[in-house]
């Protein structure tokens, strides 16, 4: 007597941060396994069928800026400049130079080290449907698929998500205080934070296309450099975090200071970080396409 069983399942990972907007394309894997039982040994087939994900194209909706973004990396530009403002007429009025410098020098170091955790928290943590920042980790997951495709997003496009946080933490700052060293600090660090995607685009740009002032800054160090970045799309995927001059870079990666936190959530709360499982194809960068659109 025998008995067939014949089952179909869609293999899952397969469209793990893959964007919603590129699903459509995606076809899903389909895997058929079928057995059958009689008086001899079970001879089990598996019969697998792979389409691959197509990269977003140059001209897909979702690389294009849209009012609503421009208008947000505006309002986000309009609090960024009321609070420099106010730190340098607040500096004049008072004879105070050294201290609203300093802290604005404050302000861009710490940013760096803030655009790190932050990176380093939405890379391992969380999904889509993790509320305010899901969508966020959606894009940095795709943009480890491609990262070049950073490239082609447009201006507001990409900095309108940061836009917005600027804008609704700035603007109580810009009515609640005049002091101009807490300006300095708050213009600085703000601008450096909203600001931060365009230089990590620039950190994927090609040197040739890149403006020369952009490409000096980089070699400064003031900027983060391409080389610098590139080692953070490269196994084992959980370094070189910061994104606006990579200097906390060294310090962190050094001090293990990542590692430590991934330990100490994953024992006091059970959660694996991304960065400990093997990268799979989704966080591979294709080099080929990324060679052929640079």
């Amino acid at each position: 007597m025998a008995v067939s069983l014949q089952t179909k399942y869609p293999l899952r990972p397969i469209t793990n941060n893959v964007p919603r907007t590129h699903r459509s394309s995606l076809l899903h894997v389909r895997v058929t396994c079928s057995a059958t039982t009689t008086t001899t040994k079970p001879q089990p087939n598996l019969v697998v069928e792979k389409r691959l994900v197509s990269p977003p194209l140059a001209s897909d909706p979702t690389l294009q800026s849209t009012w609503t973004h421009r208008l947000w990396v505006a309002a986000g530009c309009t609090t960024l400049f009321a609070s420099l403002a106010k730190s340098i007429v607040g500096g004049v009025g008072s004879h105070l130079w050294l201290e609203p410098a300093l802290a604005g020098y404050a302000g861009y170091i710490l940013a760096d080290l803030g655009s790190g955790v932050y990176h380093w928290a939405i890379d391992n943590y969380g999904d889509e449907s993790t509320p305010i920042v899901g969508t966020q980790i959606e894009a940095f997951q795709g943009h480890h698929k491609w990262p070049w495709t950073i490239t082609r997003r447009q201006f507001a496009n990409n900095l309108h998500a940061l836009a917005r946080v600027i804008t609704f933490t700035v603007l109580p700052l810009d009515l609640a205080f005049n002091d101009p060293v807490v300006h300095g600090f708050v213009s600085t660090f703000a601008f450096c934070i909203m600001f931060s995607q365009q230089f990590h685009a620039w950190a994927h740009g090609t040197k040739s296309k890149l403006p020369p002032i952009v490409v000096a800054l980089q070699d400064m160090g003031l900027l983060i450099s391409r080389r610098q970045h590139a080692e953070h799309h490269r196994a084992p995927y959980n370094n070189n975090y910061c994104i606006v001059s990579g200097a906390w870079n060294k310090v962190l990666d050094e001090s293990k200071v990542f590692e430590v936190l991934e330990m100490v959530l994953y024992f006091k709360v059970g959660v694996r970080p991304r960065s400990w499982s093997e990268p799979n194809s989704e966080w591979t960068e294709e080099t080929k396409i990324s060679n052929n659109q640079a």
